[in-house]
């Protein structure tokens, strides 16, 4: 009898697995939209605002339609008779990659635009100054260790970083973008590990690239553009070099300096090289805007991040609006 009942309960779940046809799985297939949308996303509310107010000045604009899907609000809308969708990713890694994979996954999209603020790493950055950095690294994936008893001021790493380090080194010598490893105490650097469709396995990934077309169009509209601060000041706008992410609010002076050692980074921030995995992942073309709203800890005193970010993001919504005006342009031809 038991074995009856097993049998029975076996089959009850095969025949309700089998009312879901094997196309209804997964997301949805936009292969076919012809005119597929730009994304327009930031990361928190004085980032959204200053979107939503731009969109909301800009005559050739307008939002038709407002959906909500996990929580996750969508305005949906035109630019110049360009389609476009507004959202907000959340702060940091894990909330930027959800919300990137759902909007691919719900929604036509093709290319991403991301604006918000960064702590500079670069000293030549003020804040309300903006870079749109060409790759995107993440800083903080690690390996913490313990100190080696035996030699004061070296420490006692896995067999498996010790392979991950002859990688490195050899890469370095065809890599210029490639990353000068170096602990940073008992922080060990590592890399996230990336798999792809078409990929045999998955791929050791120590940088991202932003699009090229897209990184020439901010490069064209920095170059039209005449942005202030409050005061009168002019901004400087840097199109190229590096951007790291991680998973926290960067306010120390060393590591910054680390930072610039390791990788080169101009900013720093806690969203990008996660929405750059998803993009590279999908085949979505996707740049970054980042308006420097802080030092990142190379400040005397206590950070201003509070001070800056709403009118940095001013200064990056300002450059944002005239990437879209040099995208709709291209479109037109």
């Amino acid at each position: 009898m038991k074995s009856l009942r097993s049998m029975f309960s076996l089959l009850l779940f095969v025949s309700c697995t089998n009312l879901v046809q094997a196309e209804q799985l997964g997301p949805q297939d936009f292969s076919q939209v012809k005119n597929k949308w730009t994304a327009i996303v930031a990361a928190y509310e004085p980032e959204i605002i200053a979107v939503d107010k731009a969109i909301a000045e800009a005559p050739d604009a307008q939002i038709t339609e407002t959906r909500f899907y996990r929580g996750v609000r969508y305005q949906i809308g035109s630019y110049k008779g360009e389609p476009i969708i507004i959202f907000a990713s959340g702060v940091s890694v894990p909330n930027a990659a959800m919300t990137i994979q759902m909007a691919l996954d719900y929604f036509p999209i093709d290319k991403v635009i991301m604006m918000g603020i960064a702590g500079a790493v670069n000293p030549v950055f003020e804040p309300g100054d903006i870079a749109v950095p060409e790759r995107w690294y993440y800083h903080d994936e690690s390996v913490y260790v313990n100190p080696d008893p035996k030699r004061n001021g070296e420490f006692v790493l896995p067999d498996y970083y010790e392979a991950y380090r002859k990688a490195w080194k050899a890469r370095e010598a065809t890599d210029e973008h490639a990353p000068k490893y170096k602990n940073f105490g008992f922080i060990q650097p590592a890399e996230v590990e990336v798999i792809k469709q078409g990929w045999d396995e998955p791929k050791k990934q120590p940088y991202f690239s932003a699009d090229a077309d897209l990184l020439a169009l901010a490069e064209q509209a920095a170059k039209n553009a005449q942005i202030k601060m409050p005061s009168g000041h002019e901004i400087k706008i840097r199109v190229g070099g590096n951007g790291v992410t991680g998973s926290v609010f960067l306010d120390n002076a060393d590591y910054r300096k680390w930072l610039r050692d390791v990788y080169k980074a101009d900013v720093t921030e806690m969203e990008s090289a996660a929405v750059a995995q998803v993009c590279f992942i999908n085949d979505v073309d996707w740049v970054v805007i980042r308006s420097i709203s802080d030092l990142a800890g190379g400040q005397q005193g206590k950070n201003v991040e509070n001070v800056f970010d709403a009118i940095a993001s001013g200064t990056g919504a300002k450059l944002l609006m005239g990437m879209l005006d040099q995208l709709a342009a291209k479109e037109a031809q």
